[in-house]
């Protein structure tokens, strides 16, 4: 899978940033409503590198975050366990998907 640099979710536009690693140590990616962002890190604060599976599942779950949010859902949106398996059932369609 390429992750993608942009993509349109609801009427807005999100940049999506793939960084070193993220300035809070203990998070892979975050998602930043304001500013229309997802970026996501390669490497722990350590310098270790993620898998690149590790990689696509973060973009998944900060995807459905950002999809949560635009839909006005805050309270699933807040739900870290529903968004891990939301997100992680989701890139496995994906996938697996055959056309």
């Amino acid at each position: 899978m390429i992750i993608p640099k942009k993509i349109k979710i609801g009427d807005n536009w999100y940049s999506v940033d793939v960084v070193e690693s993220m300035r809070n140590k203990s998070f892979m990616g975050e998602a930043s409503y304001p500013d229309r962002k997802i970026t996501l890190g390669r490497k722990t604060h350590h310098g270790v590198p993620f898998k690149l599976s590790a990689l696509h599942e973060t973009f998944w779950h900060e995807l459905v975050h950002v999809i949560l949010h635009s839909m006005g859902e805050f309270k699933l949106n807040g739900n870290e366990e529903f968004v891990e398996e939301f997100s992680n059932r989701l890139a496995k369609a994906i996938q697996t998907a055959r056309f």
